[in-house]
Order: C-alpha cells, then structure tokens, then sequence
C-alpha cells in the first residue's frame, strides 16, 4: 500500500506519495493517496524539494516509479534530460522520443505525469516559448521556471 505526506512548498501544497521503496507521486494540493505516513524516502524527499525551492539543488536522487503507458514513460524519462533553467517545446521532446509529429501525444503525457517538479514537465513550453498549459497552474509554472533562472 501506497503511503503518502502533504508537504509545504512555495507553490503551495503537495502530496507526495511512496510505494516499494519509490516516488510514486508528487501531486499539487492535497490529494491523499493510502495512508498518511512519513518514511526515510518521504523524508529524504522533502529535504530535496526544499533544497531545490532554496535554489541549492538542481538535480534530484530519488527512486521514481512513475505508472504509464510506455510512450508516457518516455515522455517523462525524455523531460528528466531537460537541464536545470532550461526549457525544451513539445516538438522538441516528441523527436525526442522517435515521434517527431506526436506534440500532442506528448503535451497529453505532461498531462498525465504523477511525479510532477521531480519529472520536470514544468520544462516544457510551447514552440515559440510561450507557456502552457500546467497541472499546478501557470502561475505556478512560471515561478518554478523563474526559481530556476534565478539560481
């Protein structure tokens, strides 16, 4: 059974949840999954998303074990090789990962990432460098990019 710990951040609340020793979501807001409680992976987590929210981390060590389809999976595998402060556009990420027309496909993916700021989805922006649509909202985007510009 999956267990889960609502964090605070800067972009408000999130719920990160744990199975088989691994990050299986990282959600916005508090959207409970299994049972509440804290384990050396939560508490490894938290320590690293605050260091990251402090600037001081830019690359994350945790086990994740996102569930999806294998096209999803490679989405998110292909957005964990965005460097930190920088943006690639749907087109981008779809040659990526073999599907050169599949913006779509991957924009749905983003979508449907359960690990979201450790699979940076937030990365990903529209071809002209305009921002997209984001499961914390724009608003929320646009302060991760901006945290990690800064730093």
């Amino acid at each position: 059974m999956d267990t889960f710990v609502v964090l605070d951040s800067p972009v408000g609340r999130l719920t990160l949840t744990c199975g088989e020793g691994c990050i299986t979501g990282l959600h916005f807001g508090e959207t409970p999954r299994g049972e509440r409680a804290e384990t050396a992976l939560s508490r490894e987590a938290a320590r690293q998303l605050a260091e990251y929210f402090a600037g001081t981390r830019r690359d994350f060590d945790l086990p994740l074990k996102p569930e999806g389809t294998p096209f999803q999976r490679a989405v998110w595998e292909a957005l964990r090789t965005i460097p930190y402060g920088q943006t690639r556009s749907y087109a981008d990420i779809a040659a990526q990962v073999g599907n050169p027309k599949g913006c779509r496909a991957v924009g749905m993916a983003n979508h449907r990432n359960p690990i979201a700021i450790l699979i940076p989805c937030h990365r990903v922006v529209g071809k002209n460098g305009a921002l997209t649509g984001y499961a914390g909202g724009l608003d929320v985007k646009e302060k991760l990019l901006s945290l990690e510009k800064e730093h």
